[in-house]
Formats: C-alpha cells, structure tokens, sequence
C-alpha cells in the first residue's frame, strides 16, 4: 500500500512524476504567467483562441448543438407526449436562435477578413446562405414557439417539427460547406510543415497487432521468406521494404555473377 502510494506521489519508471511533478509544473506555469501581460498571460493560457484568425469557429458550435438537441428532444416530447421535454427544447430553441445570429454575424467579418482563392469565394457564399437560412428559420420558431405561449399543439405542431427539421437539414448542408473549407482548402489555418518521419508514422491496427513473427527488414534478409506453419510449402508474402529494394537487386547481381564466374573453371576443363 505505502509503495503505491510512494509511486502516485512521486511517480517512476515511464509514468511521469506522479502528482508531485504535476504540481510543481503547475507552480512554475503561475510563477511564469506572474511575469507576464494580460495579452501574454491570454496567449498562455488559451493558445489555441489566441492563434485564430476569427472567432466564428469558436462560435459555431454552440448554434449547432443547441437546435439538434431541441430538434431531438422536441420531436421526442410530442412522440411521448412529455410536456417537460417540450419545455426544455423549448429553451434550447431560443438559445440556438441567439447564438445563430451571433455566428452568422461572426461568419460575415471572417468572410471579409480571410484570405481565400475564387474557388472558395464560391462556396462562402453557399455557406453564407446556408447560414442566413438557419438565422430565419431559428428566429421565425422561436417567434412562433413565443407567440403561442409553449409548445405547439396538434396539426400545426407536425408543420413546426417539419419545419424544424429542414433547418437542421440545412444546418448540417452548412456546416459541411465549413468543414471542406477548412480540411481541404485549409482557409483560416496556418499550415504547420509535417516531417517525413511523422507522415511514416502508424497509428492504425497494425500497431498492436502480433502476428508472432517479426517483420523487421534485417531479419527478412538474413532468413528468407517467411512460413506459415500450416502450409509449409507456400511461403507468406513478405511486405516490399523500399529502402532495401536497391540492395537486395545488387545482392542478387552478386550472387549471379559469383555463381557465373564459378561456371567459367568448369568450361575451360
């Protein structure tokens, strides 16, 4: 009990240490922000908001959960007939409506601001239309949810989910639009050059998996194709290792002009 208690503490071998580490980093990070001004102290502590060049994807997500969330739970409310949950969503209506407005509005100065190619001027515009409409369409139900004091009732309640579900729709339209500009044409980002070492690098499946032989090149130099127990007459097809393709052409021109100059002796006799 005392060494576990001795290794969360101080910690040991690969796993930091422990929680006295921990604490000592922290003190130096506020002795250091001690130092500092506001906007370094800022930069500090948030660095991502700091490096961004507009706050719209900050902002974005907040309109996007707010009226999936009310989409979801209003549409659940009036299947199950739970008033409560028609409440809330309810909620989560006008707030998604308020935060629209603010990122659209956030959308716009960052339309402005970004420098982009004509091929993505094209599909700011259809982003930005996406956006108005899912201002009007969060405004007119929220105006409309407000207006009637609650939720809505009866035939005019299946006009309002399917209203509500073609803004999700276009929501999700949109925010597609914002990811394609981002992943692809990499607007608003800047680009940090990735090594050749790390573009190598596998974090799939591979990595933990033990197919209880090795597949290290040296060892498939010095052994040869490797056998499957089970078929030993059929060798397994060993991965192509690129950096030892060279080598592996020159060795085989070797061993055939060896064999070829052992065959001349045996001519001339």
């Amino acid at each position: 009990m005392f060494d576990s208690l001795t290794f969360m503490i101080h910690g040991g071998a690969d796993h930091g240490g422990g929680i006295a580490e921990t604490v000592a980093v922290l003190l130096s990070f506020l002795e250091k922000l001690a130092g500092m001004e506001p906007p370094e102290i800022f930069a500090a502590v948030l660095p991502g908001i700091a490096a961004m060049q507009n706050i719209h994807p900050l902002l974005v997500h907040f309109p996007i959960a707010f009226l999936s969330a009310f989409f979801v739970l209003d549409l659940a409310g009036s299947l199950f007939k739970k008033a409560n949950w028609r409440g809330v969503a309810g909620w989560l209506l006008y707030l998604g409506a308020i935060a629209s407005i603010f990122t659209a509005t956030a959308g716009f100065i960052a339309a402005n601001s970004v420098p982009h190619g004509e091929n993505v001027h094209a599909i700011i515009e259809r982003h930005e239309h996406f956006g108005i409409t899912v201002v009007t369409f969060a405004v007119l139900l929220s105006a409309w949810r407000a207006l009637k004091g609650g939720a809505i009732e009866g035939a005019a309640n299946s006009l309002f989910l399917i209203l509500a579900a073609v803004m999700c729709g276009i929501m999700a339209l949109g925010a597609d639009l914002g990811g394609l500009m981002v992943y692809r044409y990499g607007v608003a980002v800047s680009a940090v050059p990735v090594s050749e070492e790390a573009l190598m690098h596998n974090h799939g499946e591979d990595d933990h998996h033990d197919h209880g032989h090795s597949h290290d090149p040296e060892s498939i130099d010095q052994h040869g194709p490797v056998i499957d127990p089970a078929h030993e007459h059929e060798p397994v097809p060993v991965p192509a290792v690129p950096e030892q393709t060279h080598d592996h052409n020159h060795q085989h021109e070797h061993n055939h002009a060896h064999e070829h100059s052992h065959e001349h002796p045996a001519a001339s006799k």
